[in-house]
């Protein structure tokens, strides 16, 4: 009489990788789509229509010009999850762990600094001092306005539960409470990846080297678009 063998406990489920916060700039995709769309156009006209070392001219500056472009307005971004940062800049994609980030500077572009020293720049996340402008006379007259509030507030005595210029949530909080101060949509995400750094910095799956790649999908095609007109350009 055999025995039966014993089963093989069953495979636990990996943890699942989470879910990449995406960062781009819709601004600058509706410009460089809207450029890409404009140069075809023409581009496409010129080998259509074009003589003699036109169309190569053209062919040579539409392989130059269409993935410079895309990689300046369109291919930018910034994907961060709970392990690391990935920056996905015009001709380079940065890969940087939590553990190996050192800080973020936003003053006239936004930055990421490595433990290392090196520095990479967010192209995706764009500085806009209007926008920082704007949010600061929006912060200066909300704060006008919750001075206003205690002042009526004061005045109501008994009805001290009235707050005059705000709303109050379930918690009690007035809302200028919960909201936080007014900030420009870019620094709105430098906060977030900020908090997501602070919180994650120190976790096991969040240590790593840094590792950068040049984007040579993008960097061959201007590089070789740029040599051919140049020749043609030479040759007349």
């Amino acid at each position: 009489m055999t025995t039966p063998e014993p089963q093989s406990p069953s495979p636990q489920p990996s943890a699942p990788v989470s879910k990449d916060r995406v960062y781009r700039s819709p601004a600058g995709i509706a410009g460089g789509v809207l450029v890409l769309a404009l140069a075809l156009w023409l581009g496409i006209d010129a080998l259509v229509a074009g003589e003699g070392n036109t169309r190569w001219k053209a062919l040579a500056v539409l392989v130059f010009l269409v993935p410079l472009v895309a990689a300046y307005t369109v291919r930018p971004a910034v994907f961060a999850n709970d392990d690391r940062l990935r920056v996905r800049n015009p001709f380079r994609v940065i890969v940087l762990p939590w553990g190996e980030v050192g800080s973020f500077r936003s003053a006239y572009s936004n930055e990421v600094f490595a433990e290392g020293g090196g520095k990479y720049q967010l192209w995706s996340i764009p500085v806009s001092l209007r926008g920082r402008k704007k949010a600061a006379r929006r912060e200066d007259r909300r704060a006008a306005g919750g001075a206003g509030g205690g002042r009526g507030r004061g005045m109501l005595g008994g009805m001290g539960q009235l707050q005059l210029g705000a709303r109050t949530d379930g918690a009690g909080a007035t809302a200028v409470e919960a909201d936080g101060p007014v900030r420009a949509q870019g620094d709105k995400i430098m906060d977030e990846l900020r908090e997501l750094w602070e919180a994650r910095k120190d976790a096991a799956s969040s240590k790593g080297e840094v590792t950068v790649r040049w984007a040579y999908e993008i960097v061959v095609p201007v590089v070789v678009g740029a040599v051919a007109l140049a020749v043609l350009l030479g040759v007349g």
